[in-house]
């Protein structure tokens, strides 16, 4: 508790307004080729037959529930959020362990080499100090399949930056506030690529 009042205190006076200036500024440096590449790399997916697993833990698992909606209605994109499914990850946390709740997931899906995942996270798995070690579990079996994995994560991008095929790195533009920022850019860059001419096909109601 000391060190998050010390931290506290240390945020700007006028904090909405600072926090903002971190959101434009994400938005003047973000690689936006990068986005363009992974619609376009969505768009072979789609057009393969192939399906998109999307996975993340925390806040970032609430915005794969959102994004499978968005994929699959506004895109025709066959795609899951296992995360949506609470009684087999209970359950298979509960039998098996958290670390290999996607994997086994995956593996009753069939993943294979026509498949996608796409990872939201904010720091995209780290072995060594033990964190999201599920989704690289998840990653290393899509290797084997011959999966694409895309991402958008945040910090370095952690695991998932160094094996994936093409991540979206939100810019750390303010280290205090990089989980909040990084999942708030995982829905500006995943509603930017379900608006993308590449891959919307149906529109939107407003």
């Amino acid at each position: 508790m000391p060190n998050t009042a010390a931290k506290l205190a240390q945020q700007p006076a006028n904090h909405a307004a600072a926090y903002f200036e971190k959101v434009v500024e994400i938005a003047q440096t973000i690689d936006t080729t990068q986005i363009d590449q992974l619609a376009a790399a969505l768009r072979t997916v789609r057009d393969q037959g192939g399906r998109l697993f999307l996975l993340g833990v925390g806040g970032s698992a609430g915005n794969c529930g959102h994004a499978a909606n968005d994929f699959r209605k506004l895109c025709n994109i066959e795609t899951y959020a296992p995360t949506d499914n609470v009684s087999e990850l209970t359950a298979r946390t509960n039998d098996e362990g958290w670390e290999g709740i996607f994997a086994g997931w995956l593996q009753v899906s069939r993943l294979n080499d026509k498949d996608a995942l796409m990872i939201f996270s904010v720091g995209g798995g780290n072995a060594e100090k033990n964190v999201s070690v599920n989704l690289i579990r998840a990653i290393e079996l899509a290797k084997t399949r011959g999966a694409k994995v895309f991402g958008i994560v945040g910090r370095d991008g952690g695991f998932t930056k160094q094996k994936g095929d093409i991540v979206v790195v939100v810019p750390n533009a303010a280290p205090e506030w990089v989980t909040p920022l990084s999942e708030a850019y995982q829905a500006v860059v995943w509603h930017a690529l379900v608006s993308h001419p590449d891959l919307q096909i149906q529109s939107t109601k407003w």
